[in-house]
């Protein structure tokens, strides 16, 4: 047997059987869809030769003995050491001749490069003897290899290997540029799913556009509203599409999918898990993915069954339509190496991208620049927001990129505005009489200033004479609090307080009868009051959006100086009166213009962003450089010190496990424990202990107020 993998065992012939499998798969799926973006009739027949040779190169002496070392065989006989990446050998068992003669000599070489590369390592080629191993290990391997894959090679081939030198890798301004990029992303997602033994594509039950128009008439008894009929009317364009809160925005994107593949993205992963759940038991449509850093302890808690293998399908991006978070997927314009899995994926599927204006400026720049690169691989894109800056939409026009355009305003009067020139802190009585028969929320920008105010606010007379609830929820919750807390906000239904930070702003489907907040950027700001009478008319005398403007938290920090001086200017002409869904848009549309954020650190960041992006050099980072830049900040998970002593008996449990699922299982737990903070917040405090990557952190901790960042604890067990 020639080896291939050692958990499970498989050998070579056993896996290249389960990826030509998934070649099938996929070719029945979305042959029609691939093939028009490539144009290029011998497409499949090119894959399915990658697809078959990729692995050759196992056959290897030294690579072989890694696994019968793990298997505690006895060793083959060689010199060589398992120092060369199998994919650099594949090649060698190509007929180049054959190739050459059949697609061309500019379809070798992608085939060559495919094959190569479908692990990426950074071991140079001009460093590695591969020249010897040919003739002296792999040459003997010929009639072995014939023998099991029921093949007729008579010699390896040398001219591949001047084609994989990293200096000649195929680039985006090279000709077959566009196919390279197909052949080879579709060769990893269809041998990573193979190694997960998964299907590539999951064949969908039913429609999704038709399952959300009996979802409209049947179960809301309703009929299509306007954004919805837009986006049904445009599923063959791309789109752009303003729409305020309330107005059905999901449904819409549904519709636009219709019975494609599709990757729906929004910023924050309690919305994500909420859609999840509405499209999964709501809608009952089943063949949807989840793809966040915690979906798998959210598919566990939640115990839906097979939460495992739902959770490994959705890392394979096999579902039809998958939910994810930005990071999970616009990684590639940074161009690290093995982009271009998901680059092929998103060229034959569409992608949505909601509440654009929620991302910092550096975030939304990949995002666009993302969409260009699918837009000039052929997949569709649309982007729906309740508020668009201006300069994203002229970033796509500037590019030739064309879309479909609409802007769909609730027409009924939502939010009256009062301008407070004073510091929230200073009105906490007015606020809490009003939480005696109102529904109260207060956000403003700054975890620190949330924990003030929340301990201000409890310690007032008037809460306890009154017994009004009082909440905090913010970034610095372990996930067992922050998931019991967002289900919490989510079903409030009484009078009452909620503190929060912007973490409510987009997409929480939460509504409030009164917001207390401080003044922050439009886009933002918006955003808060779209949790104040969500979906309701508002007909009092007395307003219910409270904005406060003195001593405000997170200026110059998380919001840029210039445009929060705009943005309060702007506001004072609304001061105690009503502002429409309409108004806001054209007072987020002149702000964000170009012309209007001259001299702002927003547009520095933001242009520079698109600058570092054009220049970006292909394959010149990892995935996980990339990660980083794309949450803005290194984030570390964190376990607070007390909450690791009262759970050290699950820790020891996990640490001694040996059973690889009792073990999965039980690190899902300590996950619950743990929350993620940048790494500068916490740095001066983290203990050297750690769980599989989780530090220990030496602050106090409650589920009230939740990380004291700043206040040590003391007498560490």
């Amino acid at each position: 047997m020639i080896f291939a993998k050692s958990n499970p065992v498989e050998s070579l012939k056993e896996h290249t059987d389960l990826v030509m499998g998934n070649y099938k798969k996929l070719k029945e799926l979305y042959e029609n869809d691939i093939s028009n973006i490539v144009e290029e009739e011998k497409f499949w027949d090119m894959l399915e030769i990658a697809c078959f040779y990729h692995d050759f190169g196992k056959v290897y002496s030294p690579f072989q003995n890694e696994i019968r070392k793990v298997l505690k065989m006895e060793l083959l006989n060689t010199k060589f050491k398992n120092d060369i990446p199998h994919g650099y050998l594949s090649p060698a068992f190509l007929n180049s001749k054959y190739i050459k003669t059949k697609f061309g000599e500019d379809n070798y070489v992608i085939l060559v490069q495919a094959i190569a590369f479908h692990h990426e390592r950074d071991s140079d080629v001009e460093d590695l003897n591969i020249q010897e191993v040919l003739d002296k290990d792999l040459s003997f391997a010929i009639e072995k290899l014939n023998e099991e894959m029921g093949i007729s090679l008579e010699k390896v081939s040398k001219k591949y290997i001047n084609h994989i030198k990293q200096q000649v890798r195929i680039k985006e301004w090279d000709r077959g540029y566009k196919k390279y990029i197909m052949i080879k992303g579709l060769l990893h997602r269809i041998d990573h799913s193979a190694s997960a033994h998964v299907d590539v594509e999951i064949k969908p039950e039913k429609n999704i556009s038709e399952t959300v128009v009996n979802y409209i008439n049947k179960k809301l008894n309703s009929n299509l509203r306007e954004p919805q009929k837009f986006c049904l009317e445009n599923k063959d364009n791309n789109i752009i599409m303003i729409a305020s809160t309330g107005i059905g925005k999901t449904e819409s994107a549904l519709l636009w999918i219709n019975n494609d593949k599709a990757f729906f993205t929004l910023p924050l992963r309690v919305s994500i898990n909420a859609i999840y759940k509405r499209i999964l038991e709501d809608m009952q449509y089943k063949d949807i993915g989840l793809l966040h850093s915690t979906s798998y302890d959210f598919l566990f808690k939640e115990e839906y069954k097979d939460s495992f293998e739902k959770y490994e399908i959705s890392k394979q991006l096999s579902y039809p339509i998958s939910l994810s978070t930005i990071d999970q997927l616009f990684t590639f314009p940074f161009k690290f190496k093995g982009y271009e899995k998901i680059l092929a994926t998103l060229a034959y599927s569409k992608v949505v991208i909601d509440e654009i204006q929620a991302y910092s400026p550096k975030i939304a720049a990949a995002i666009l620049k993302g969409i260009e690169m699918i837009h000039k691989m052929g997949g569709k894109f649309m982007i729906m927001t309740a508020t668009l800056p201006n300069i994203f939409k002229e970033y796509l026009e500037n590019k030739g990129i064309t879309f479909q355009f609409n802007e769909f305003y609730s027409d009924i009067n939502r939010h009256k505005i009062c301008i407070k020139q004073e510091k929230i802190n200073d009105n906490l009585n007015y606020i809490i009489d009003k939480a005696r028969d109102k529904k109260v929320l207060i956000i403003v920008n700054t975890v620190k200033k949330a924990m003030e105010l929340y301990e201000e606010v409890v310690k007032k007379e008037l809460i306890k004479e009154n017994d009004i609830e009082v909440n905090l929820l913010n970034s610095l919750f372990i996930q067992k609090d922050r998931f019991d807390k967002e289900d919490k906000i989510k079903n409030f239904n009484k009078n009452g307080i909620w503190i929060t930070t912007q973490i409510v702003e987009a997409s929480l489907d939460i509504d409030f009868d009164i917001l207390f907040t401080e003044l922050s950027t439009v886009d933002s700001l918006f955003q808060r009051m779209g949790r104040c009478f969500r979906k309701r008319e508002y007909n009092g005398e007395e307003p219910n959006i409270y904005i406060y403007c003195n001593e405000v938290s997170g200026i110059g920090t998380i919001y840029d100086e210039e445009i929060f001086k705009k943005s309060r200017e702007e506001l004072l002409k609304y001061d105690g009166k009503f502002i429409t869904e309409k108004e806001k848009g054209e007072i987020v549309d002149k702000i964000y213009s170009r012309e209007s954020l001259k001299g702002t650190h927003y547009l520095e960041e933001f242009d520079k962003a698109l600058e570092v992006l054009d220049s970006v050099y292909d394959y010149d980072l990892d995935k996980r450089d990339v990660h980083k830049e794309l949450r803005d900040f290194t984030n570390v998970k964190v376990i607070p010190k007390e909450i690791y002593e009262k759970n050290i008996t699950l820790i020891e449990e996990y640490l001694n496990e040996r059973d690889y699922k009792r073990k999965r299982d039980k690190l899902i737990d300590i996950k619950q424990l743990t929350m993620d903070v940048p790494y500068y917040r916490v740095k001066n405090n983290l203990l050297d202990s750690k769980i599989n990557g989780i530090f220990i952190v030496n602050y106090k901790y409650d589920s009230k107020i939740g990380l004291h960042v700043g206040e040590e604890v003391t007498n560490f067990i």
